[in-house]
């Protein structure tokens, strides 16, 4: 398929000879939008800031494009110096070469589809616009659709009006501010899937602001997770799900089973002890002394609930007992939540609806699970930032 081109019209650029380079971000200041954030794009990776809202993540797309100035910090993006508050420098919005999709998609009300595309194509010769525009709208699936205007439009059709304009200034790197959340579920899973397709074709640093963790680690190739301005985690979203940093992370990150214990001795071997029950762990344990205290992290598909009257293998490893206080049935899955008297938080599951009926389990029931030794997660008690190393380009 053409790829609409940058300049003279004639050739189509193909996506790989867009700039490969990556973007790295560092920008710090105490206020009055804390921020504390380091992370980095690599070319033709989709990185999501995710945090709850008033986290900085918009604020730090603002500071990328340059619509927003901190006080402290570097922007570097293809090789170039975008910002750099230490040596003066800050590149107007115009010199950036940024594609930004905003939340509301900001399209000219009183433009049809083809000028609000022809906005981002100035750096064309004007008699070469009109037709590179059209070629952009195509590209997103708008063909027959240029003399319209934005009210005239579905929230699918406006949202890749504004990908079009984005992508039509062969961008850098190309920003995205909750681009899906203001159309129907059905609209934005053929979004979501359009924007997928996308990836394979350009060759530069995306990143993605959402509130749907779904939606990032579906879409996204690394995490990073935010809070208050900082940059907590960045990561794979296998890893942070199964190893969050930090119990803060965890916790952003909608994970529960989040408990603390305290690290023993037995037998020559190290345990990790959480209330009466001395568990065993299969990594992590080794470098901590006993008597300290950790927070450990489970994920619920580490909860293997024991069978009324039929014992399985593997439900003797870490056996605890608890209470059932909560259970939820979603269609055919149920989460069922144990209470116990030593902690305050509760542990969480989920399995089939069927199982949970042929266990008969129900509130106020007392049952049994393992926990399952290789999925228990150590953590610091304190917060702490963790990032991935930088891999060459």
């Amino acid at each position: 398929m053409a790829w609409p081109g940058d300049g003279g019209g004639a050739v189509p650029e193909s996506p790989r000879a867009m700039h490969d380079a990556s973007l790295e971000v560092s920008l710090h200041q105490p206020g009055p939008i804390p921020l504390a954030a380091d992370f980095h794009c690599e070319p033709g990776e989709l990185l999501a800031l995710v945090g709850p809202s008033g986290s900085g993540k918009t604020t730090l797309l603002r500071a990328i494009a340059g619509l927003y100035r901190p006080a402290s910090g570097l922007v570097r993006c293809a090789g170039e110096t975008w910002f750099d508050a230490a040596g003066g420098r800050s590149l107007r919005p115009q010199q950036r070469r940024v594609g930004l999709v905003f939340q509301d998609y900001a399209l000219f009300p009183h433009l049809s589809a083809l000028a609000n595309v022809m906005v981002a194509l100035g750096h064309l010769p004007g008699p070469e616009r009109r037709a590179q525009a059209h070629a952009w709208l195509a590209r997103v699936r708008l063909e027959g659709l240029a003399e319209r205007h934005p009210a005239e439009l579905s929230g699918g059709q406006r949202q890749r009006v504004a990908l079009a304009r984005a992508l039509a200034r062969s961008p850098r790197v190309l920003l995205l501010d909750e681009p899906f959340s203001a159309v129907d579920q059905v609209t934005r899973r053929r979004l979501q899937r359009e924007l997928a397709l996308l990836r394979e074709q350009i060759r530069i640093p995306i990143v993605l602001v959402t509130h749907d963790l779904d939606e990032a680690s579906a879409l996204a190739d690394r995490l990073c997770v935010l809070h208050a301005g900082r940059s907590l985690q960045q990561d794979v979203p296998e890893v942070l799900f199964r190893h969050p940093a930090s119990p803060e992370v965890a916790r952003l990150l909608d994970r529960h089973n989040v408990f603390e214990g305290e690290v023993a001795e037995a037998g020559g071997h190290r345990r990790l002890q959480w209330g009466p029950w001395r568990l065993e762990v299969a990594r992590g344990l080794e470098g901590l002394a006993p008597g300290q205290r950790v927070a450990w992290y489970l994920p619920h598909s580490d909860v293997v609930l024991h069978r009324r009257g039929r014992p399985s293998l593997g439900e003797r490893e870490n056996p605890v007992s608890g209470r059932v206080v909560e259970m939820v049935v979603l269609g055919g899955i149920t989460s069922v939540s144990l209470a116990f008297d030593h902690a305050p938080d509760t542990l969480r599951f989920e399995i089939s609806t069927h199982a949970a009926r042929r266990n008969a389990l129900a509130r106020g029931e007392t049952v049994q699970v393992s926990l399952l030794a290789s999925g228990i997660h150590l953590m610091p008690r304190g917060d702490t930032v963790a990032t991935t190393p930088r891999t060459p380009t």
